[in-house]
C-alpha cells in the first residue's frame, strides 16, 4: 500500500530522477529545483512523495487546491515501478487523496496523446476524456508538439465508482 507525505527539498533529486527517465522524459515535465521549491511554498499545491514500505515509490503534484470551482488538478505524476496493475493502483489512490483530503468536486489531469497507457489507465480509473488540444504540448524530448487530451472526474462519478 502506498501512502502520501509532503515533499521536502530532499526529494527532488527523486522527482527529477524520475521526470528524466527516458520512459516518461517525452510525457512528464522536468522543472528544476527552483520550480519545484515554488510548489513547495504555494498553498494551493501539494508535492507529495507516495512511499512503500517506507521508501519512496512515486511522486505526484496537485495543484489549484482550494479554486472556488473545487477543481483539483493532478498536474503530474509519476511511480519508480511500472507494470502488473500499479499504474493503476497510483491513479486510484491519487483521485481517493484529492477527493478524501484536498475536498476536491472535481479532479482534472492532461496527458500527451502519445502516452497511450496513461490513457488506458486513466479511462479505467473512471476518468471521462473531455477534450483534445491538437499539437498543443511541444515536446523536446520528442522533437515535437503532440495532442494533449484533457480528463475529468466529478466527485458524484468517484462516488458512484467506490459502491
Amino acid at each position: 500500500m502506498m501512502t502520501p507525505r509532503a515533499a521536502t527539498p530532499d526529494d527532488f533529486a527523486f522527482i527529477r530522477g524520475l521526470a528524466g527517465h527516458p520512459d516518461y522524459a517525452p510525457f512528464i515535465t522536468d522543472e528544476d529545483e527552483a520550480s519545484l521549491a515554488l510548489y513547495l511554498a504555494d498553498p494551493s499545491a501539494r508535492l507529495q512523495i507516495w512511499q512503500e514500505n517506507g521508501q519512496p515509490a512515486g511522486f505526484a503534484l496537485f495543484c489549484e487546491i482550494g479554486h472556488p470551482s473545487g477543481r483539483v488538478e493532478l498536474r503530474r505524476l509519476a511511480l519508480a515501478r511500472t507494470g502488473g496493475g500499479r499504474g493503476l493502483a497510483f491513479v486510484s489512490a491519487l483521485t481517493d487523496h484529492a477527493f478524501e483530503t484536498l475536498e476536491a468536486a472535481r479532479v482534472w489531469l492532461d496527458a500527451s496523446g502519445e502516452n497511450a497507457r496513461a490513457a488506458r489507465v486513466y479511462d479505467q480509473a473512471g476518468y471521462r476524456l473531455e477534450g483534445v488540444q491538437r499539437a498543443h504540448w511541444c515536446r523536446p524530448a520528442l522533437g515535437r508538439s503532440v495532442d494533449l487530451l484533457l480528463y475529468g472526474l466529478m466527485r458524484a462519478e468517484w462516488q458512484a465508482l467506490r459502491r
